[in-house]
């Protein structure tokens, strides 16, 4: 990069050891602590617009059902929930989708993703989920979506259903594993169990998923080195399309950090930060052994050309995003917005033929960018020409500070039209892509 110097290597920051409580993974800019009740007005503008030229549009459902709330989990879930107030909230949802689905945004475009998230989408029996995407389909057709993508917890799967959900369109499916041992999962509030876990991932290749992905969590509490390596070792021997293998954290809203606050403590009883990070390295490098690439911050894949990941790869490139169910984050018109996080304030707003917007935020310009650029650095390299032709702006001119930081520390490279983060470098990225923050968002609360 023409734009970076030369200079004396630099250290970087130190990196806090202990896992303390806050929320470290960087899912979307400005912060969502920044979007607030009195902006959700520009929402409700943005989808009387038309929308961009160009501008792919997807579909995400929350489905906040779980038979357990795992220890670590921060999203909204619901484990009381009987089957009346489940079709309550189906019914809510497809509701919600056909106020969108007549908006001037949608602009006569198709979908183009799908992402059934949780919570887990696979505690709906077949009924109900034939029930909720039979009236997605007919709302905004499904013919020409390239990817459906499924999250489901492995002890919620039958036969049966694995093959209703192949059925209904969904061609990757992503399994919460995990973990493989049966203490570490128990003692983390996970509800399934390792003997599930491979019954379902193989009727899953027997039904003929085009793409599996499994999850896995570097840092459990009571996970150890010789357990680490042993989840590594049966991942391969599982061979999956693609893995997944995220950082412990601790949010505010998780029953660690409940418990941790009632007994006065600062640091979470989980693996520091050094130890995730050279856990996470070691799987990298032993997937690559076993042939995989890997594709990101988090992810590894068996075929570059065969796997992909359009949900994310399409939201971090300014895709809009229709979230539907209670708690979920969209995107649209380059508005941001979030549903109200409770179930009833949810369903009642619904059942009043409006939309259940909690809070909005629609970006600056400057801020799109920042969005995107700090999102695709966590593929490990971003393209010069595409911000230019987007944006019409130069990333190493607009971001030559923290660029030349990086590059200071290490971290970073530049040749002709990519930037380039080195392996270091992407086992902190979270971390890092807040060199990248305006004055305004740095060092307040991400959530």
């Amino acid at each position: 990069m023409s734009t970076l110097t030369t200079s004396p290597h630099t250290f970087a920051p130190p990196i806090q050891m202990e896992t303390t409580v806050g929320n470290y993974f960087v899912s979307n800019y400005p912060p969502f602590s920044f979007w607030k009740p009195e902006r959700v007005h520009e929402l409700h503008d943005a989808i009387e617009r038309p929308p961009r030229p160009g501008t792919p549009l997807g579909i995400y459902v929350h489905i906040p059902f779980c038979r357990k709330r795992c220890h670590f989990c921060y999203f909204k879930v619901y484990t009381d929930k009987d089957s009346k107030a489940i079709r309550r909230y189906i019914d809510a949802t497809i509701a919600e989708l056909t106020i969108y689905a007549g908006k001037p945004f949608i602009g006569g475009r198709k979908v183009d993703f799908v992402y059934f998230g949780g919570g887990t989408p696979s505690y709906l029996s077949v009924d109900q989920l034939r029930l909720l995407t039979d009236a997605m389909k007919k709302l905004l057709p499904w013919d020409e979506v390239e990817e459906v993508t499924f999250e489901a917890e492995p002890g919620t799967l039958t036969d049966p259903k694995l093959k209703a959900i192949r059925d209904l369109g969904v061609a990757r499916l992503s399994l919460g594993v995990e973990n493989f041992n049966d203490h570490i999962l128990e003692i983390n509030g996970r509800a399934h169990h390792s003997k599930e876990i491979w019954r379902a991932y193989d009727f899953a290749r027997h039904v003929g998923f085009p793409q599996i992905n499994i999850d896995l969590i570097a840092g459990m509490l009571e996970e150890t080195e010789e357990n680490w390596r042993d989840c590594v070792r049966r991942t391969i021997e599982m061979a999956p399309d693609s893995v997944t293998i995220y950082e412990m954290e601790i949010p505010y809203n998780t029953t660690i950090y409940k418990q941790m606050k009632a007994e006065g403590k600062l640091v979470a009883p989980v693996a520091d930060w050094e130890t995730k990070r050279r856990w996470v390295d070691y799987g990298f490098r032993e997937l690559e052994k076993a042939g995989y690439h890997v594709a990101s911050a988090y992810t590894a894949v068996k075929d570059p050309a065969k796997t992909k990941f359009i949900y994310r790869d399409k939201l971090w490139a300014g895709a809009d995003l229709v979230a539907l169910g209670v708690a979920s984050f969209g995107h649209i018109g380059g508005t941001h917005y979030q549903n109200h996080s409770d179930f009833e304030p949810y369903v009642a707003k619904v059942a009043e033929g409006e939309l259940p917007i909690y809070r909005a935020l629609t970006p600056t310009d400057d801020e799109r960018l920042i969005r995107e650029f700090i999102l695709q650095l966590k593929l490990g390299k971003v393209s010069r020409t595409y911000f230019q032709r987007k944006f019409g702006a130069d990333v190493t001119t607009r971001f030559a500070e923290p660029l030349q930081q990086l590059k200071d520390w290490g971290f970073l490279t530049g040749d002709g039209d990519t930037v380039r983060l080195n392996r270091p470098a992407l086992l902190q990225v979270d971390r890092l892509l807040h060199e990248f923050f305006l004055p305004e968002h740095r060092n307040a609360r991400y959530v």
